[in-house]
């Protein structure tokens, strides 16, 4: 038969596990109130690498996941960046884990494009950014001898009239960007010469699914330009 419990056994028991949970509970509390801003700190130190960082803001729950790289929303408010197209994939990349980021920057360098006014946003793995660039900075990201006016953009994708040389031919050529098989392409339109095309982008972890350009202004002239990208 077995011995019953002393009371005094009993009361040690439960002081033990209530201290157990007290400590948890003490855990819990310092870990909410500290590991958001250390992760915050360490994102704005990785973006710094490439310019100026106003603010960033982090929030998760419970905030033991952000030690495996996970939070619920990340907001990131930058000045002036410059950054090649991979370094931009690899900050997306390493932003896996956020179920929602919002970033916007007062202008960004992408590789020879200057961009203003940029913003980018994430749910899940969709990213939706855009920008303003102007027809002087988009001529400036064109290699020497060459000039593209915009056409139209539909269907997620951008028509232009391209000159100079391009795609092996030294002509006014009218030309589309476009996503194909989440690279961003271009390619000239016209039954002759449709098999040329040259990738503007491409990265195993970023997807691209449509592009768009309009006009946002006339005098200077200003086109506002949007991507939506699938991260995986």
């Amino acid at each position: 038969m077995l011995a019953p419990m002393h009371h005094g056994g009993g009361r040690r028991a439960i002081r033990v596990v209530l201290a157990v949970a007290v400590a948890l509970v003490a855990v819990l509390v310092l870990a909410q109130l500290i590991l958001p801003g250390i992760a915050a700190r360490r994102i704005s130190a990785r973006i710094a690498r490439y310019g100026h960082v106003d603010a960033v803001s982090v929030s998760a729950w419970p905030a033991l996941k952000l030690l495996w790289g996970q939070a619920d929303t990340v907001s990131v408010k930058a000045g002036a960046l410059a950054l090649t197209p991979a370094q931009a994939s690899a900050l997306l990349w390493e932003s896996r884990g956020v179920s929602r980021m919002r970033l916007s920057a007062s202008s960004v360098r992408l590789g020879p494009l200057e961009l203003e006014g940029v913003s980018l946003q994430k749910r899940g793995g969709q990213l939706a950014g855009a920008a303003t660039t102007s027809a002087a900075q988009a001529a400036a990201a064109l290699p020497a001898g060459v000039s593209a006016t915009l056409i139209a953009s539909r269907e997620g994708a951008v028509e232009v009239q391209a000159t100079g040389g391009l795609f092996g031919v030294s002509a006014s050529v009218r030309a589309r960007a476009e996503a194909r098989e989440g690279d961003l392409i271009a390619h000239p339109v016209g039954f002759l010469i449709e098999g040329f095309q040259l990738t503007l982008f491409a990265d195993p972890h970023v997807h691209i699914e449509s592009v768009g350009a309009s006009v946002r202004s006339q005098e200077p002239l200003t086109y506002r330009l949007t991507i939506e990208a699938l991260l995986g």
